[in-house]
């Protein structure tokens, strides 16, 4: 907002303080929501070529040079399709959770870091009010399901609230460890900690502690994306489509939006936690001449990880109900919970300042252990799995 109002003033485009606090506001917002738009059409056309490769096909190939219309032509199909709505359904929430879900998947680009001064608001809680905000989608999607007045909607809608709630406490547990390692709350304090180069990146610093804390939160951000193999909320196979089962035209389009707006801002956040953000791998590929590159290697970040969102879409099969608790409860929440006592043990003690080489010691044990955690976890969710239909046959 302060970055936006001083390019007003610099272009002399000055008048009432409302006026220019309201073109703040608004200006940001205008671009953000324009950006959502332009660039799910980009997901969506990436999306089904990779599937397309994966699955050893060819993709959409008809409506313009090699498909690349063909999303165009669902958006446009989509705006002007009639939006109906079944008998029995609430109206006004009905129209207004898209809506809902769309607040909360735009709302955290307020606090994204950009560059050092393209940033809408650095607040000094930044990554308090991206696990606040995010939070919105999960109202969004209860609201949904509950008033299409549909039964496949309403089990997605509860599929969708426990799933969220559960990962997103690994996820917040992993926000922690990294605010203890930084000091601070502010996505742009946490990226200026990374200054100097691809080696200070928090990615390869206290190895192996922040790749695990990586790994955790990545898969954490993928299940609030509803995104397979987390996407028991949408399974086709189940519930028809979940909670937008009942939805058509602009309103469906509008759930998708969300969900790749969500999977870019979780990549993003990542980016900015993990990959050091809007910094370049060396510090002579920050700039192009008098053109700074911050925005272009954030975006390629969050676009690299948003590939392997869509990679993993189309090669792991879907978790069951069971499956996706066992994950969260047992796997992802005892690491995360051992990720912040750990960091904030090497935080007090600091080590490496006692001339002391923990990584030396512990490092390659620790990678070990917490590899193999994961390997006996999912071995134990699988054969039990496999055993639980069994125990209730006899039953």
């Amino acid at each position: 907002m302060d970055f936006v109002a001083g390019l007003l003033k610099d272009a002399g485009l000055g008048g009432p303080p409302w006026l220019v606090v309201v073109l703040a506001v608004a200006i940001p917002c205008l671009v953000i929501l324009m950006f959502g738009a332009m660039a799910c059409l980009i997901y969506v056309y990436a999306e089904t070529k990779l599937a397309g490769f994966f699955q050893d096909r060819i993709g959409p190939k008809r409506v313009g040079p090699h498909g690349m219309l063909q999303t165009v032509a669902d958006a446009v199909k989509l705006l002007f399709k009639e939006a109906i709505f079944p008998a029995g359904v609430d109206k006004f929430l009905f129209v207004l959770a898209p809506c809902l879900v769309n607040v909360g998947a735009f709302m955290p680009f307020l606090v994204v870091p950009w560059g050092g001064r393209l940033q809408a608001a650095d607040l000094n809680v930044g990554v308090f009010y991206v696990s606040a905000v995010a939070s919105l989608a999960t109202v969004g999607l209860i609201m949904a399901g509950w008033a299409s007045n549909n039964k496949y909607a309403l089990y997605g809608a509860m599929r969708s609230a426990a799933q969220i709630v559960s990962y997103e406490i690994p996820a917040v547990m992993v926000l922690v460890a990294m605010v203890i390692l930084v000091g601070s709350l502010s996505l742009q304090d946490i990226t200026t900690a990374q200054l100097g180069g691809l080696q200070n990146w928090f990615v390869f610093r206290y190895f192996p502690l922040n790749i695990v804390a990586f790994l955790v939160f990545f898969t954490a951000g993928m299940a609030e994306c509803n995104r397979a193999p987390f996407d028991i909320p949408e399974a086709e196979s189940e519930l028809v489509a979940g909670f937008h089962t009942e939805y058509s035209g602009f309103f469906f389009a509008m759930f998708f939006m969300a969900e790749y707006t969500e999977m870019f801002v979780i990549s993003a956040v990542t980016s900015v936690l993990f990959f050091g953000g809007y910094l370049a791998p060396h510090e002579s590929l920050q700039v192009l001449g008098p053109i700074p590159l911050g925005w272009f290697w954030l975006t390629f970040k969050a676009w690299t990880l948003m590939f392997v969102m869509m990679w993993l879409r189309w090669t792991l099969p879907r978790l069951r109900v069971d499956q996706l608790m066992h994950v969260a409860w047992k796997v992802l929440l005892p690491i995360s919970l051992g990720l912040v006592v750990v960091v904030s043990g090497l935080v007090l003690w600091k080590p490496t300042s006692l001339g002391f080489p923990w990584d030396r010691y512990f490092g390659w044990p620790l990678t070990v252990a917490v590899v193999a955690y994961l390997v006996v976890g999912i071995f134990r969710a699988v054969r039990w799995s496999r055993r639980r239909p069994q125990e209730l046959a006899a039953s």
